[in-house]
């Protein structure tokens, strides 16, 4: 029987190994812009909270506490605008990437399935589908994909890797056309506190959805807006059917988020000042990127809203991550984001400002 790694794709971040040796050997050492880790602390009231709740001898649930989904719930309708959700409308997550890879599996899509996501993409889309052994497809515009066998659209707004937000009319189309059609939509919004040129929206808008749940799902983390990253803290809101099954399911896994981070997430959800204080850290480091990426020849196209820029010179991407590794400069290959990226980079705004300040120096 073969291993369930024989479904799986080479990963990816090895083929950048050289050209991390050749930027580290920069006498000023390296300026990693290439996976987008947080590297800012995390925000003193997140981690009291932690402390606070260290002491927990007990098993957590699944669902999580009452006052974790009120906290989810709360921050939907605040900063989503959001309505009528209740504690059935949401589920607490092992971080977003773990969703994002076993969904397909625990929707219990198999062969003769279809998953469909965008042509420039996260590439655990594209795991999360072979996980399954279901199909996998990728679109320019979801609504011009033939809906036969499909039953997982993934939506990806803001964008990782490109920045690029859809607009209120295009989800709503959407979120349409997936109903109309039966196809279940799940939208990735992991970055939708971080909009630079635009103003993200929720599919979970009711300007979107009409003020109804059914058939669609948002999936939100506190990785990049909280900095907790490192304490695997997300969330999925939307349609109740789907998510009274999903957790039925992650029962019987176990896949629970301890009980210091669910605190550590109640504590972080109900505090807006931290995520302003983040967004102006990020602000300051994408527009002197920005700057200096654009004097030194690159094309920025959208980079709207994330924490990234897509950038081009109009060459293969591994000569443009060459180039900048021989500034002691690491950025990710457009091409790791599918095939439609070969010719950009994608730069993220994740380092200290520091280490920006020396990446500015080099490219001037």
């Amino acid at each position: 029987m073969s291993a369930v790694s024989d479904r799986l794709p080479t990963f990816p971040w090895d083929k950048l190994e050289p050209y991390k040796e050749t930027a580290a050997a920069h006498p000023d050492g390296i300026v990693d812009l290439s996976v987008g880790t947080p590297v800012d602390s995390v925000p003193e009231l997140i981690q009291k909270a932690l402390v606070a709740a260290a002491d927990s001898p007990g098993y957590p649930t699944v669902w999580g506490t009452p006052e974790l989904r009120d906290a989810i719930t709360g921050w939907c309708g605040r900063r989503l605008g959001a309505r009528g959700l209740t504690h059935h409308n949401v589920l607490p997550i092992v971080g977003s990437k773990e969703l994002v890879a076993w969904l397909p599996t625990q929707l219990g899509l198999g062969p003769g399935d279809k998953v469909a996501y965008p042509r420039l993409a996260y590439p655990t889309y594209e795991v999360g589908a072979r996980l399954a052994r279901a199909e996998y497809l990728t679109y320019e515009d979801p609504l011009e994909l033939d809906p036969t066998g499909l039953k997982l659209l993934w939506l990806n707004s803001p964008s990782n890797p490109t920045g690029r937000v859809l607009s209120k009319d295009t989800l709503t189309r959407v979120v349409a056309w997936a109903r109309e059609h039966g196809v279940l939509l799940v939208s990735d919004e992991c970055y939708l506190e971080l909009g630079w040129e635009a103003d993200p929206v929720s599919v979970l808008h009711p300007d979107v959805c009409g003020g109804s749940y059914e058939g669609i799902v948002a999936v939100h983390s506190l990785s990049k807006r909280s900095n907790l990253a490192g304490y695997r803290a997300a969330f999925v809101a939307g349609d109740a059917a789907v998510l009274g099954d999903l957790l039925q399911i992650r029962k019987h896994g176990g896949m629970m988020t301890s009980a210091p981070t669910q605190a550590a997430v109640i504590a972080a959800l109900g505090d807006d000042a931290h995520v302003q204080e983040q967004r102006e850290r990020y602000a300051a480091r994408r527009a002197a990127l920005r700057e200096a990426l654009v004097r030194h020849g690159f094309r920025i196209e959208h980079s709207e809203a994330s924490l990234y820029l897509w950038a081009t010179r109009d060459e293969s991407c591994w000569t443009t991550v060459a180039h900048l590794a021989s500034l002691g400069i690491l950025v990710a290959p457009g091409d790791f984001y599918g095939e439609a990226g070969d010719r950009f980079v994608r730069v993220a705004m994740t380092a200290t400002d520091e280490r920006v300040a020396a990446a500015v120096a080099r490219l001037s």
